[in-house]
């Protein structure tokens, strides 16, 4: 299987697959997501799952982007169909999301109307635009007006307790993930969908879903270093395989 670009989404298909992967990005590694989540996408991929990544470039207004990507990801779903790469036989759809990439699916699934089997979010973020973005108060040039995103994060979790619609939900936590919100999220989701919605606290940090494959050459000595070396690579991918296994079970319970 190789990515190909179809319809300003990066997409892998495998044979015969069994469902199909929404999946959108953080906020600064989107622009890319076959490249900064190609592990873990790939992985899916291999599982039998077909994989649309949409990029997107974030700006305040997260309710436009929520439209763009939904839009990208129906259009390019559609030229598959046409194409005869993906079959126009029903295959449940996933959103999977990682830090910003939940908030947008919890805005398609709040404002849109879209079939989905169910969502997973991975280290769900909703900070208020100056915390989120680095040096947003040295820009704002006017001190009485305060920059926001639209939605804010009041009035996303309003939006989400009112009118989200995607029943079945697995939120995923890392151990040492310092900005990850998803305590107050699942309270949210548990009042509108009792025994609907799962957690899962995994070891790692924001940053593990970017893991990649990283070759580790030692040279003709085996160093300190490259002791060190094969040590990281091993508690990246013990976290990642983890991760890996909790997105795994949790699509195919059975």
């Amino acid at each position: 299987m190789d990515w190909q670009e179809v319809s300003s989404s990066w997409v892998l298909i495998p044979p015969r697959p069994k469902g199909i992967v929404h999946f959108l990005g953080g906020a600064f590694v989107a622009t890319a997501p076959q490249v900064t989540y190609r592990w873990i996408l790939e992985q899916l991929a291999r599982q039998g799952y077909a994989v649309v990544a949409t990029p997107f470039v974030n700006t305040l207004n997260h309710t436009a982007i929520a439209r763009d990507v939904l839009n990208q990801f129906e259009t390019t779903l559609y030229r598959l169909q046409a194409k005869s790469v993906l079959s126009k036989r029903y295959l449940p759809i996933y959103g999977v999301g990682h830090s910003m990439g939940c908030k947008l699916h919890l805005l398609i699934g709040s404002l849109f109307s879209v079939e989905r089997a169910g969502n997973i979010l991975i280290s769900f973020n909703n900070y208020p635009a100056k915390r989120a973005i680095p040096f947003i108060e040295q820009i704002n040039l006017n001190p009485t007006f305060d920059i926001e995103f639209t939605p804010s994060p009041i009035e996303t979790n309003e939006l989400i307790a009112q009118r989200y619609e995607v029943r079945r939900n697995l939120l995923i936590k890392f151990t040492n993930d310092d900005i990850d919100q998803t305590a107050s999220l699942i309270q949210v989701l548990q009042k509108r969908f009792p025994d609907m919605v799962g957690m899962r606290m995994l070891p790692g940090n924001h940053l593990t879903p970017l893991g990649q494959d990283v070759s580790w050459k030692t040279g003709d000595v085996f160093t300190p270093f490259d002791a060190f070396g094969q040590w990281m690579k091993q508690g990246v991918y013990r976290d990642l395989n983890q991760l890996q296994r909790e997105i795994l079970r949790w699509l195919e319970p059975f």
